[in-house]
Order: C-alpha cells, then sequence, then structure tokens
C-alpha cells in the first residue's frame, strides 16, 4: 500500500514525463503547436490514457510503466490522442458501431504518427503496425478512419483478426467519446450520467410512494428542468469545442501544405486524414433546390388569406364572407430543368445510374414536380450522344428502369452548352433556370457565361477541388455520398 507522500510523488513524475512529451513535441512538430498544448491534463483511475478533446487523462502509473518499457512511449500517447482530437473522431453520431470506429480511428493515427518518422515517436511496435496497415492499403484507398470503417463493416473480418489488431493499434480508451451529456466526468465516466441515473432512480422511488405531496413534485420537476437546462448547456459545449478542433484542423493543414511543405511530402497519412475531415460537406438535396423556380398552383393560400374581414363579411351578411381565400399559391418546383451527363470514359457508369436515381428520388420525395415539366437528361462525352426529354412523373419513372448510357469518348463540356442554347433558340424552353453537369472534372468549359444558372457535380475521391469558371457553381460529392 503506497503513502500518501509516494501517491503524490508518483503523480508528479507523471505529470512531468507528460510535459517533456508536450515540450519535444512542440520542438519537433511547430506545425501543431496549437493543438499539442490545448489539452488539461487530469489524473485518472483509467487504464491507460483518454481524450475527450478538452481534457487529457491518465494514469500516473501508467505513464511511469509507459516510459520505463520506452521513453518515446509516452510521447507517442499523447500524440495519438492529440491526432484524436485534430481529426475530431470523438465528435460522432450514436448509430456508429463503436467498435468498428475505435479500431478504425486507432489505425488511421497510428498511420500517421507512423509516417511523420520522427525519432521522438519510434516504438518496437511501428514494424508491425507498418505490416498491416501495408495489407490494409489494398483494401482501402486512403488510410482514414472513415474508409478503414466502411472496410471494417463490410470485410466481415474474423474476431481473431480484430482482436489482433486492437492489441496492436490501440493505445488508449475512447469510452468517454459516447458520453455526449456526461458533466464534470473524471475520465472514469463518473459525471452528469452518474447524477442523471441517480436522479432517474430518485424520480422512480418517487413516483411509487403514494404519499408523496405538492413540494416534492415541484423539487423533482426543478430537479429535472436544471438536468434539462445542464444537457443544452453540455451540447452547446460540445458544439464548441468541435468548432475549436476543426479550426485548429485547418490550421495544421495549412501549415502542411505551406510553411512545412517538406513535412508535408512526408506526412502522407496525416494531409489524407486532414483533407477527408476538413473536406467540406454537401448536402445535394438543398443543393438541388437551389434550382428551383417560383410556379403558381392551384392550392389555397393560407398565408394571405386574412381571417378578421372573413370573420367580418360572416358577422355583417350572415353566410357569406367578405373575402374569399385566394385559390392559388406561388411555390418553388421544378418545371424545365437540363441534367448533363458526362458519359466519358473516365465516369463510372454505375456512379451516373446512381446519380441520376439520386436526384429523381430527391425530386420525387420532395414532390418538386409540376404537374407539367420539361426536363431534358442530355448525354455528352466528347459529342452530345442522347437527349431524352421528360415531360412528367410517369415518363421520369420509366426513364429510370430502361436507361441506357452512351458515349465513353473524351470529355468536352462545351457541346451541352451550345446544344441547350440551340433548344432555347427553338423555343423548346420557355424559361430555363438551371443545368447540373455531371462529371468528373477533367474537360473543357466554355468560354461565356449562359443565361441559366449551371451546377457541376465532380465525383472525386482524391480529396481533390476541381477548377470552374467563376459564373458556375461547384459541388464536390465523393462516391459513397451518391
Amino acid at each position: 500500500m503506497l503513502s500518501l507522500e509516494q501517491l503524490e510523488r508518483i503523480n508528479q513524475i507523471a505529470f512531468n514525463i507528460i510535459n517533456m512529451s508536450k515540450n519535444l513535441l512542440v520542438v519537433n512538430m511547430r506545425f501543431m503547436d496549437s493543438a499539442i498544448g490545448r489539452l488539461t491534463l487530469v489524473p485518472s483511475m483509467i487504464d491507460t490514457t483518454s481524450t475527450d478533446g478538452e481534457h487529457y487523462y491518465y494514469r500516473p502509473m501508467h505513464i511511469l510503466e509507459s516510459y520505463r518499457a520506452e521513453q518515446e512511449m509516452p510521447v507517442r500517447e499523447y500524440l495519438h490522442s492529440i491526432f484524436h482530437c485534430i481529426y475530431r473522431h470523438m465528435f460522432i453520431g450514436t448509430l456508429v458501431d463503436e467498435r468498428f470506429w475505435n479500431l478504425a480511428c486507432d489505425i488511421a493515427v497510428e498511420n500517421s504518427i507512423n509516417g511523420l518518422d520522427i525519432e521522438i515517436v519510434d516504438v518496437k511496435r511501428i514494424h508491425v503496425e507498418k505490416d498491416i496497415i501495408r495489407t490494409l492499403s489494398t483494401k482501402v484507398k486512403y488510410v482514414t478512419a472513415e474508409m478503414l470503417y466502411r472496410y471494417f463493416l463490410d470485410a466481415n473480418l474474423s474476431e481473431r483478426t480484430i482482436c489482433e489488431y486492437e492489441r496492436i493499434f490501440s493505445l488508449d480508451n475512447h469510452d468517454v467519446w459516447y458520453k455526449k451529456n456526461d458533466d464534470d466526468d473524471d475520465g472514469n465516466g463518473n459525471g452528469q450520467s452518474k447524477k442523471n441515473n441517480q436522479n432517474k432512480n430518485q424520480n422512480k422511488n418517487q413516483n411509487q410512494n403514494k404519499n408523496q405531496n405538492q413540494n416534492e413534485d415541484n423539487d423533482q420537476n426543478q430537479n429535472q428542468n436544471e438536468d434539462n437546462d445542464q444537457n443544452q448547456k453540455n451540447a452547446g459545449s460540445r458544439q464548441e469545442l468541435e468548432q475549436m478542433w476543426q479550426d485548429i484542423s485547418q490550421y495544421v493543414q495549412t501549415a502542411l501544405e505551406t510553411i512545412e511543405q517538406e513535412r508535408g511530402t512526408q506526412a502522407g497519412g496525416l494531409t489524407q486524414n486532414l483533407m477527408e475531415v476538413n473536406r467540406e460537406k454537401y448536402d445535394y438535396t438543398s443543393f438541388l433546390k437551389k434550382f428551383s423556380i417560383m410556379g403558381e398552383v392551384m392550392k389555397i393560400n393560407d398565408e394571405e388569406f386574412d381571417y378578421i374581414f372573413y370573420t367580418y363579411g360572416l358577422m355583417l351578411y350572415g353566410k357569406i364572407p367578405l373575402i374569399e381565400p385566394l385559390e392559388y399559391k406561388d411555390v418553388k418546383r421544378i418545371k424545365e430543368f437540363v441534367i448533363a451527363i458526362d458519359t466519358s470514359g473516365s465516369v463510372s457508369g454505375e456512379l451516373v445510374q446512381k446519380f441520376v436515381q439520386k436526384t429523381y428520388n430527391i425530386l420525387k420525395t420532395t414532390e418538386s414536380f409540376f404537374s407539367k415539366i420539361n426536363i431534358h437528361i442530355v448525354q455528352c462525352d466528347a459529342e452530345i450522344q442522347s437527349d431524352v426529354k421528360i415531360t412528367s412523373q410517369e415518363e421520369f419513372d420509366n426513364y429510370i428502369k430502361t436507361m441506357n448510357l452512351f458515349g465513353f469518348g473524351g470529355t468536352d463540356f462545351r457541346p451541352v452548352f451550345t446544344y441547350v442554347n440551340k433548344l432555347i433558340d427553338n423555343h423548346e424552353f420557355t424559361n430555363l433556370k438551371g443545368l447540373i453537369y455531371f462529371t468528373d472534372g477533367f474537360g473543357v468549359f466554355p468560354e461565356h457565361q449562359p443565361d441559366y444558372h449551371t451546377a457541376f457535380v465532380y465525383v472525386n475521391d482524391e480529396y481533390e477541388n476541381p477548377d470552374v469558371p467563376p459564373w458556375a457553381i461547384k459541388l464536390v460529392l465523393q462516391s459513397r455520398e451518391i
């Protein structure tokens, strides 16, 4: 049994080791300085270490044991947690498979550390890690947590393989990631959740007590309101914390791309993960609504109905209202629209079909059709290959069922715009407002801006940001987002 003085001594030594680790990281990785000093050190009773994005929890004896085994291990463990933060691994949804997500995050982080090639984090296990990552690299395009996670969900790995991966790559504890509403957590999960459970049990006992009085009811409601207020406060704090790490992550990425160009060429895993987490996420449903146009439909417009005059008319004339509600309303719906599809050899036919299907599903589920529509689906590689005119929802249904792709040559965007301009000149469109061009991005743009809104939807799994003319709207999706 250790004395209080011995425990304090152990705590102080562990604290000094972690601070020394932080200093070593700052000296060797100046582009990470804004991240390295961000966590507050908190001694805990967990087995290893952990972070919630705000604190670095650690068991003091574990730090001493790690340092005794390999002096580089505490440095690596701290950097491991920092990478979790800048990749924002702890800010996840509730439906994630925790085991696979934890494993994917650990492998992605360890791959990033190995790619830095700095001696202060070199430990014996990296050779085994690199062999496994080399194998996984044949299964996923990039060793990021997101891609590894999807691979693990579909790969049907054996329990033995999963356990082996966990043994090799797991350096820290992730339980605190999934306690989103906890407050004053000590790293062991003993926080607001414990308080909520106590309140829940207390409330249950109170409900079972038939003799409770009105004062107890008021106290219970007050406690519940206080808990709700605390949960809302925690949710706001969590959003602020995520925003802070997003800002830091973008700063690190910028530093890698500019100041630390030499380091950036080496840190391939770090660069890939930063490009993934900092890539702007798009909502294609909202994007498509930008191309809606105003039109008149037969529908009662309650917004322009004045109940005062209506009621006054009934009072004055009996059954005769003074003002009737309008029987039409201006709404945003698709009426005239062009979907241009790049069918060059570099665009996958399966992706094209998924894109058209997704576009159709969005239009259909949001009831975006007028009763009479005029949509042209144009296929083009280096020249126009086909044009199908859609005038009703039934025709769109039939097109989806019988869709065939033509072309698979080179890519040139100009023929589509020339063709659409001819359709306008021939009065095929009366008020064309939108054209969406689905492509991989490699083609020749027209020199002049068209008279209608134009958007290029790119499918790009390489984390690239294709250039478009200033008059065009750009949407970059990855294949999994279609």
